[in-house]
């Protein structure tokens, strides 16, 4: 029998796999390359990771508190907690906001510990689905940890899962029952819920001006609690996070796009998990660009030596389709962007170059970009009254110099070949 590691190199080396960047669009879960199971997931897989020794079908843990719900079968989807196997203070599993300076094997290690429970539903029809729903929907709003118990059909097991946009967790099983101890709702989010007149996308914007984090709106968001009335759905957990990602980011960018233009180039860096960071910020109205290089053998690049780079962006009017080249990271990174932005009140034409180095190996979710690019904003940046500089600072803290970046770049190449009303004074 072939080994999951030597099919992975086979496939690798062959080039069908990686051929125009496929593997750096598909991220395993879109089977671009035709096959029914994704090599790199394959790869990832054959990896021994540690989770939990689970011994029973009833397992009782302080819940971060966390959730998940599934997409295969969609509308047809399983929800559930996720809990640990153990009781305390389990806050950290479940909020990537404090997750700074960590590396990636202690998130991984942290994240693996979390137990899926499982329960079917109908996302669009999901009102006589029983206890275990409302459950579920107490858990997501719940602003500390709490004891769960549930009970399974029979001992949790099974591979973790790993995806680029979502955070990792342990096994999973079927589950028959749930409890769900006392807990305080977080006090935005437990208005959304009891308010059936206001939309989705008014809740999640009253929640994140109220203070809420991200994190924890995209986890009521999925679970069905905000909308208006009957038209409350439970959105897959992959979904939810770059939709809250989106409405925050397009909300701002609305606004900030009509703030005055910063009067200087700004550059800031930053490296975390072999992620290599460069954000320019130009005295040009609104825009945004994202571009991605993945070097060879990371996560989502089995090439043995061709570095793939993605790319997407938005005029001034932003976008009118998704992101399909970057996905949920062009979502998170501009969130980060326009947050440092409406802080300064100013406008500006921003571009996120990323770097993946081979040391970033496992996908840990789009929590990765969001966090680091906050990371970088608030670093004290490279400042210049043209772009040049800029380049040559660029061209010393990434591997990739100007003329590569440049040739993906289409706001950049816009900059210098399109005349702006200032050229005229």
């Amino acid at each position: 029998m072939v080994s999951q590691s030597t099919l992975f190199d086979e496939i690798a080396q062959s080039g069908d796999v990686v051929k125009n960047g496929l593997c750096n669009i598909c991220k395993g879960s879109r089977r671009l390359c035709g096959r029914d199971k994704c090599p790199l997931m394959l790869k990832f897989y054959s990896k021994k990771f540690a989770t939990p020794d689970i011994k029973s079908k009833d397992i009782a843990g302080s819940s971060p508190p966390a959730v998940f719900v599934g997409r295969y079968g969609y509308p047809k989807v399983e929800i559930g907690p996720l809990l640990p196997t153990y009781m305390g203070e389990t806050e950290i599993l479940d909020k990537p906001e404090l997750w700074s300076g960590k590396s990636m094997y202690d998130i991984a290690s942290m994240r693996f510990q979390l137990v899926r429970g499982k329960y079917r539903i109908d996302a669009r029809d999901f009102s006589k689905s029983g206890r275990i729903v409302d459950n579920v929907q107490e858990l997501a709003l719940t602003e500390r940890p709490v004891e769960v118990e549930t009970l399974f059909e029979r001992k949790p097991s099974g591979r973790v899962v790993l995806d680029d946009d979502i955070i990792p967790f342990g096994p999973s099983g079927r589950m028959e029952t749930i409890s769900v101890g006392n807990g305080r709702f977080e006090r935005n989010l437990e208005k959304s819920f009891y308010d059936i007149d206001m939309n989705s996308t008014d809740a999640v914007l009253a929640a994140y001006k109220g203070g809420t984090l991200v994190s924890e709106i995209e986890k009521a968001f999925s679970v069905g609690t905000m909308g208006v009335g009957k038209r409350r759905r439970f959105v897959p957990t992959r979904w939810s996070i770059t939709a809250v990602d989106d409405i925050l980011s397009k909300n701002m960018a609305k606004e900030i796009k009509f703030y005055e233009t910063i009067d200087e180039f700004r550059l800031f860096q930053w490296k975390e998990l072999d992620n290599w960071w460069s954000i320019l910020l130009m005295p040009v109205t609104w825009r945004f660009e994202m571009m991605e290089a993945w070097y060879p053998k990371t996560s989502w690049n089995p090439s043995p030596n061709e570095i793939i780079i993605a790319q997407d962006h938005e005029s001034f009017d932003g976008r009118t389709t998704y992101a399909d080249n970057i996905t949920g990271a062009y979502y998170a990174a501009r969130l980060a962007v326009v947050e440092y932005l409406k802080s300064i009140r100013r406008s500006a034409a921003a571009i996120v170059f990323r770097e993946v180095h081979p040391g970033y190996d496992i996908p840990l979710g789009v929590w990765n970009i969001r966090e680091n690019v906050r990371a970088a904003l608030r670093t004290k940046p490279y400042t210049a009254e043209s772009l040049q500089p800029m380049w040559d600072q660029i061209n010393s803290f990434m591997y990739l110099k100007k003329e590569r970046w440049l040739h993906n770049s289409d706001i950049l190449k816009d900059y210098l070949t399109q005349r702006r009303i200032e050229d005229f004074y």
